[in-house]
């Protein structure tokens, strides 16, 4: 089942129940309710699931009882918005209280959970950021544990260079093959968590290296295309770096966060995200991290076709990492090592491809490698320049650039050899359909027959 279905199509399909399986248990609870009888048309289900018809409120009231859902949010959220929270996996995610207790209690249940979660496709768990960035605003931070074996600053410190070389590996790898292996790393940095004595500032760390765990098992569950997994996980990711009271895990959380937010249609809650991290990286002080931040702000407004927004985003992202520049890189967090002028350049262009500037994009996308100091280096992350040359590929085509367009979409297709990666497969994907139309050009021609 798509994660791009209806809801109500989804729980039928979870539950193995027909039309007419729903409909008597609908009817049943709509009976209860004092609202009489609903006929046992299965049509009436495919209307509302492939129709666009929307139930009566009898009917949704109905639901809502069947489905476990508060009355409530059928006028909080739109038909069938509200339904999505009934396909939620634990939505004790969203309600629970903010505290460091709770946050490894949400750990654990994401991180055993998260195998055979990633099985399953589910809806985005979150339909609103603001009541998230409250949450984040007032947890309170970890406190020390007097259980157990003690344990000192190496342990954080072993987590942290784990998690170093899992970024990296994600890198080269892809996520497919990286997120069994984060998904480890949470677990056992959890049971450090629940087992073992540490101080305050230890048990702030342990938040911190949990906090990026789940975000690395968040990002590789959306890189694998489980877009409701990965926003499971990127809550937890927050709870923990909210517990860790760490500026730089919490902006880097929210900014990745945001990639999925603005690529799965949400990019005013893609800004709301990266807005609140912009506010924490002025505590950070580092140009890089600052610099990524307001490129991925110019992304989400790109995203949501606001020009100015997005070019104003862009010149504070160039113009700051300028400041950047002259940096020793251990000045910086080690979370942001991806981030160089190639790499702007790149987001530019992919900006410049959503607001219909296919000329401006390829000015970007050309000048990402060919900045001899700084530029994309393309061997050292093979899915990211599998994507990006497929946008490059889209802007060749557009300018009706067939040549250019086809040689660029073999060099993607050559670095997404061997690399895990459901984004990456879709962006080649994407690029075989466009140049589908020009598929009576000999050279288009024989890029689709060797690439079928």
């Amino acid at each position: 089942m798509s994660i791009d279905g209806h809801p109500l199509a989804y729980l039928l399909h979870c539950r193995g129940w027909s039309a007419n399986d729903y409909l008597t248990r609908l009817g049943t609870v709509h009976q209860q309710l004092g609202y009489g009888p609903i006929a046992r048309d299965r049509k009436r289900v495919t209307r509302w699931t492939r129709g666009g018809v929307t139930p009566d409120l009898h009917a949704q009231k109905a639901m809502a009882v069947l489905h476990g859902i508060p009355e409530y949010e059928i006028t909080a959220r739109p038909w069938p918005e509200w339904l999505k929270l009934a396909c939620v996996q634990d939505r004790y995610l969203l309600t629970a209280e903010w505290t460091p207790a709770t946050t490894i209690e949400l750990l654990d249940r994401v991180a055993t959970a998260g195998g055979a979660a990633m099985d399953r496709r589910g809806f985005l768990v979150v339909t609103g950021i603001t009541p998230i960035l409250a949450g984040v605003a007032t947890a309170e931070p970890a406190t020390a544990q007097s259980h157990g074996r003690r344990i000192g600053a190496s342990v954080p410190t072993l987590f942290e260079e784990s998690l170093a070389i899992l970024r990296r590996q994600d890198d080269q790898l892809g996520s497919g093959q990286v997120h069994a292996t984060a998904r480890a790393q949470l677990q056992l940095i959890v049971r450090t968590l629940k087992t073992t004595s540490y101080t305050e500032d230890i048990g702030r760390r342990l938040h911190g290296t949990a906090a990026e765990a789940a975000r690395i098992c968040a990002w590789t569950a959306y890189d694998s295309g489980h877009h409701g997994v990965a926003e499971e996980y990127y809550l937890a990711a927050l709870r923990a770096a909210a517990s860790a009271a760490d500026p730089v895990v919490t902006a880097n959380t929210m900014a990745f966060w945001a990639v999925m937010r603005y690529s799965t249609g949400d990019p005013r809650g893609a800004s709301h995200l990266v807005a609140d991290a912009l506010e924490r990286a002025a505590r950070i002080g580092s140009p890089t991290m600052t610099a990524m931040l307001y490129a991925r702000l110019a992304r989400a407004h790109a995203r949501a076709g606001e020009v100015r927004a997005s070019e104003h985003a862009l010149d504070s992202a160039f113009d700051t990492y300028d400041r950047a520049r002259d940096r020793s890189p251990d000045e910086e967090p080690d979370c942001v090592y991806w981030v160089n002028l190639g790499e702007l350049h790149m987001l530019a262009g992919s900006c410049a491809l959503n607001l219909g500037r296919p000329a401006e994009a390829l000015t970007h996308f050309t000048a990402a490698s060919a900045d001899l100091l700084d530029a994309y280096h393309e061997e050292e992350f093979p899915r990211g320049a599998a994507i990006y040359l497929a946008r490059e590929s889209e802007a060749r085509v557009a300018l009706g650039d067939l040549d250019g367009a086809v040689d660029t979409a073999h060099r993607a297709v050559d670095y997404m050899g061997g690399v895990s990666s459901a984004r990456g497969t879709s962006s080649l994907t994407d690029l075989r359909t466009r140049l589908t139309a020009h598929a009576a050009v000999p050279v288009v021609r024989d890029f689709l027959a060797q690439t079928a």
